[in-house]
């Protein structure tokens, strides 16, 4: 079995990270994105796990989200903070979801998370737009799980 680390080509992880990079371009939201090969469980549980783990949870105005995927169980969780849930509407995170699975049920995760995440990146802009001085607090780097 490939490892998701390998799974993923480095032009296609550019192409995730480039996504993540333009989205926090335009708000002083955060955007991380976290794979691995299994989740046994709910991956919504596993993404609440990681969240507190990376610590994406300690933004100013909790606005942060986590894009996670356990590509060989086909699991995948959205999973935005406090601040950003509060800002928009109650199916937001399934409209982008539904999108990503579209991409995914072709087996082109680049593409789906890319999606995802540029989307996110809008209701970001949206709600917590770019300020002069704003300071980048997470890595915009794929985290693979081992």
């Amino acid at each position: 079995m490939i490892r998701a680390k390998e799974y993923f080509t480095q032009e296609q992880q550019n192409i995730i990270v480039a996504a993540v990079k333009q989205a926090e371009s335009r708000t002083h939201g955060q955007i991380r994105v976290f794979i691995e090969d299994e989740c046994e469980g709910d991956p919504l549980d596993r993404a609440a796990f990681i969240f507190q783990h990376l610590e994406i949870h300690k933004t100013e105005h909790r606005h942060a989200v986590l894009f996670y995927l356990a590509l060989y169980h086909r699991k995948f969780a959205i999973l935005g903070d406090a601040g950003i849930n509060a800002m928009v509407a109650p199916d937001f995170w399934d409209d982008i979801k539904f999108e990503m699975l579209r991409h995914f049920k072709a087996h082109d995760f680049t593409t789906g998370l890319a999606k995802g995440i540029r989307m996110a990146g809008h209701a970001l802009k949206t709600y917590f737009p770019h300020e002069k001085g704003d300071d980048k607090i997470m890595p915009d780097e794929i985290v693979f799980g081992e």
